[in-house]
């Protein structure tokens, strides 16, 4: 199970892992993949600096990444406090309704406010790029597309490959020609911001379209072996996953994990939705009462990056206080169907590595 992406990233399986906590992203460095970590929970830069320390001494000098929220064009923005003047009253007044109807209570004593998760800025997300190429990760990986072009220079000065992920042909195109080194291909299976197009026909297109000058790693409904061997036949170099790592010994020890992870372990494939709630841009996420409420006749178009998420920030914050697994906010997959049980990252790669194995020699038996 070794593809040329292994030898590019320095890791033993072809398999990247994305998740928003640290202890996962380094577990999954430590079991032979590349760990991810998500950087658009951190307002403060200083924070994410002590996290990645944290990650240079915890990934037994094994290979990790960075993933970012950056626009490639640069837009307009004024600060948190200009941008929330922004956000329209009726806005404002559908959520505090709809905490009220959920039975939400107030968040408690003590506990953060919410200034909503500034990462999705662009200045912010700079500032994370910034902090992480100060560090030895070997991959900066933007959730939106190829980052600026600055970006993409200042990474391969300091020996650091660019990923972007892709929601179509075209898109990969764009990407390769401003210098990303791996496309991730991700179907619309997938679990946070993500496009309308199925892996079974966007992969091999990103491949068909780029794979001659560039890795292609595939995203979207990949959670088994099976699947990863499927994304092998579909020409890609290897998978990027996120969902599965979030019923995870490691993932459990976030403080949402309890009503995270309940929610999870109860969901099928179809519980899981398309929408734009979460941030201002598509996103799947997992289907419950606070995403209906989103759906009902009297419920506002949701605003567009990063205001949307301002307004739903502090929101988010009661909903998982709340502790109640049919509110949490959490964007999933819809590989969350066949998940079923809470193990070790460890275990979990050892399973995906087994598992392909199998699959591909029952594939060499085919005739």
């Amino acid at each position: 199970m070794r593809t040329p992406i292994c030898d590019l990233l320095g890791i033993e399986y072809p398999i990247v892992g994305f998740t928003p906590s640290e202890q996962v992203a380094a577990a999954i460095s430590r079991a032979g993949g590349m760990g991810v970590l998500g950087c658009v929970r951190f307002n403060d830069p200083a924070e994410l600096d002590a996290v990645l320390d944290w990650m240079d001494a915890n990934t037994d000098g094994r290979p990790y990444g960075v993933d970012v929220v950056m626009p490639a064009r640069v837009p307009a923005e004024g600060a948190v406090r200009d941008l929330e003047e922004m956000i329209p009253q009726a806005h404002r007044d559908f959520v505090q309704r709809t905490l009220r109807d959920l039975g939400v209570p107030p968040l408690p004593d003590g506990a953060p406010g919410g200034e909503g998760v500034i990462g999705w800025l662009h200045s912010v997300a700079r500032k994370h790029v910034e902090v992480a190429l100060a560090h030895p990760a070997r991959l900066i990986a933007n959730a939106l597309g190829p980052p600026p072009p600055d970006i993409i220079s200042s990474a391969h000065e300091r020996g650091m490959l660019v990923a972007a992920l892709a929601g179509k042909a075209a898109h990969a195109r764009d990407q390769i020609a401003s210098g990303v080194d791996i496309v991730v291909a991700q179907g619309a299976e997938a679990g946070g911001h993500t496009g309308e197009i199925g892996s079974m026909v966007l992969v091999p297109e990103i491949v068909d379209a780029v794979g001659d000058r560039v890795p292609v790693l595939a995203a979207g409904g990949i959670g088994s072996g099976r699947q990863i061997a499927a994304a092998l036949a579909l020409g890609a170099a290897g998978v990027w996953m996120g969902s599965a790592w979030l019923l995870t010994q490691e993932y459990a020890l976030t403080t949402s994990a309890p009503a995270v992870q309940q929610a999870l372990l109860a969901a099928t494939s179809s519980d899981t939705v398309r929408s734009r709630i979460y941030s201002g841009k598509p996103a799947r996420l997992l289907k419950n009462r606070w995403t209906a409420a989103w759906e009902q006749p009297d419920a506002p178009e949701p605003l567009r990056m990063p205001l949307q998420n301002l307004l739903v920030a502090q929101a988010h914050q009661r909903l998982m206080h709340s502790g109640e697994p049919d509110v949490v906010p959490m964007p999933a997959g819809q590989i969350v169907g066949r998940i079923t049980e809470i193990r070790p990252v460890a275990d979990v790669i050892a399973t995906l590595v087994r598992e392909t194995n199998e699959a591909l020699d029952r594939l060499r038996e085919v005739r």
